[in-house]
């Protein structure tokens, strides 16, 4: 896929893989739109980055897809249409019965499932229109192996994959044009993660993988350890499982439990 000359809408773009893809996609020749909640980040990658259009918009509220929806529409447009935007709730004890296992849970879904059907029905038939055009679904890792610590957020991931994979067979039923990618990223250094001890990978480099596989149409693209988990996964599931929920990454698990 040819990058240079595209308008690629990047949602969650102010920090973390939003914003290192807005960087790159920038490099490669494309004009870039990024949202976020919050507008002072908002601002801030603006004046940092003056070229990039910053509109603010929440991934979760209905109103504000639609309103975002209007904007672009007023602006000429998208050629790709990158759904980043995403949540992690806190790790949960769901042995034991808490309220906050759906409230949390409902959020997951709403802002890494629901939040990207939904810009995805908005802006299909513009997307439809263009000579070449792309959807790009971040899903994760745990979509293969859950993780004990974000078993919510796995299974959010899980519904994406999903959901990613059969959209992309539609739309080649359909003889659309339009081009459906999978970004499968491992741990990555961002502010979501900043907590944790586990091998990350950086912004950087996950973006380079994805601008790579976006190039060549690899419409499923793995990065780092999604890789080796994927391998492990198929052929020795028990194995996989023990790698993703060791001892050590139980840890903040079992200290989140005993000390609330």
């Amino acid at each position: 896929m040819e990058l240079r000359g595209k308008t690629v809408l990047i949602t969650g773009g102010t920090s973390g893989i939003g914003l290192e893809a807005a960087k790159q996609f920038m490099a490669n020749g494309a004009k870039v739109i990024v949202t976020g909640r919050d507008q002072s980040k908002l601002d801030t990658v603006k004046n940092s980055y003056p070229a990039l259009i910053a509109i603010k918009s929440d991934a979760a509220n209905d109103n504000d897809a639609q309103l975002l929806f209007s904007q672009i529409k007023q602006l000429g447009g998208i050629d790709i249409l990158y759904n980043n935007a995403g949540v992690l709730s806190t790790p949960l004890n769901l042995g034991v019965a808490n309220d906050k296992h759906v409230e949390k849970a409902a959020y997951e879904i709403n802002v890494n499932y629901l939040g990207v059907v939904r810009l995805n029905n908005l802006f299909m038939e513009m997307l439809k229109s263009r000579k070449d055009s792309a959807i790009i679904n971040t899903t994760s890792i745990l979509s293969y192996v859950p993780s004990m610590l974000e078993a919510t957020y796995s299974a959010s991931k899980v519904a994406l994959r999903f959901y990613t994979e059969s959209l992309r067979t539609h739309l080649q039923i359909l003889k659309s044009s339009v081009k459906v990618f999978e970004l499968l990223p491992p741990v990555v250094a961002t502010e979501m993660t900043a907590d944790r001890n586990d091998k990350k990978i950086t912004t950087e480099e996950l973006v380079k993988a994805l601008i790579s596989g976006l190039k060549k149409d690899r419409f499923t693209i793995r990065v780092g350890d999604t890789k080796l988990l994927y391998v492990v996964n198929r052929f020795f599931p028990k194995a996989a499982y023990g790698l993703v929920n060791s001892m050590k990454n139980a840890k903040p698990l079992q200290q989140h439990i005993f000390t609330k």
